[in-house]
């Protein structure tokens, strides 16, 4: 096996800890903040990537990396394909766990919720704002499906390309959206005394209670 014991870091990038009385009692807000903050950095990488996790009819847990499109107070939505793995997982089991690690900044956002679709309009307004190569590629997909070879999807491309059809949203490929029941945000901290806030809403109402680290 083996030995990555030796892989340590210190923490302690940030100055500001979260402390009890400056956290907004909606945890939204927070978010909202981290997010602009990292993003004003102007970084090379997609703060927007997040891990989207599910569970299949067994029980048994897949992540994958998905791009969060937009969010709000009530929830973050992104985009796939209704006959994927994880499309197949959502509609068995729409209990998904999403989470953001930024390591730029030394935080993690973990965030629990019930995932519905979205309405076809907005679905058919973001997919037409797609690039038209990306738009060819959703049609083309069935993604998850077992493939001879890539140069299957190339041959696909080319055949699709060479007609004049008008490009339109497929049925299988729309919007998701995650409504938030739980929040988690960690703050790496010196000496791994790290912040962790859990936010959980109950009744319509958010609070939040401090986690050992």
């Amino acid at each position: 096996m083996r030995d990555l014991s030796n892989y340590r870091k210190d923490y302690g990038k940030s100055e500001e800890s979260l402390e009890d009385n400056n956290l907004p009692n909606n945890p939204i807000k927070l978010f909202i903040k981290w997010f602009d903050e990292l993003n004003n950095k102007k970084l090379d990488h997609e703060i927007n990537a997040m891990t989207l996790s599910t569970v299949d009819f067994h029980g048994k847990p897949t992540n994958r990396i998905v791009l969060l499109k937009k969010f709000s107070e009530k929830g973050f939505v992104f985009f796939s394909n209704y006959k994927s793995n994880k499309g197949i997982h959502i509609k068995n089991n729409p209990n998904v766990c999403i989470s953001f690690f930024w390591p730029d900044v030394e935080q993690q956002i973990i965030i629990n919720g019930i995932v519905t679709k979205i309405s076809d309009e907005k679905s058919d307004k973001y997919f037409s704002s797609r690039p038209i190569d990306s738009q060819i590629a959703a049609i083309i997909s069935n993604q998850s499906d077992t493939i001879p070879s890539r140069d299957f999807l190339i041959k696909e491309i080319e055949c699709f390309s060479k007609t004049d059809e008008k490009i339109e949203r497929p049925d299988n490929w729309g919007g998701y959206i995650l409504e938030p029941e739980k929040y988690e945000f960690w703050q790496g901290r010196e000496n791994r005394l790290h912040d962790r806030i859990s936010y959980k809403k109950e009744n319509n109402i958010w609070s939040f209670v401090r986690l050992s680290p």
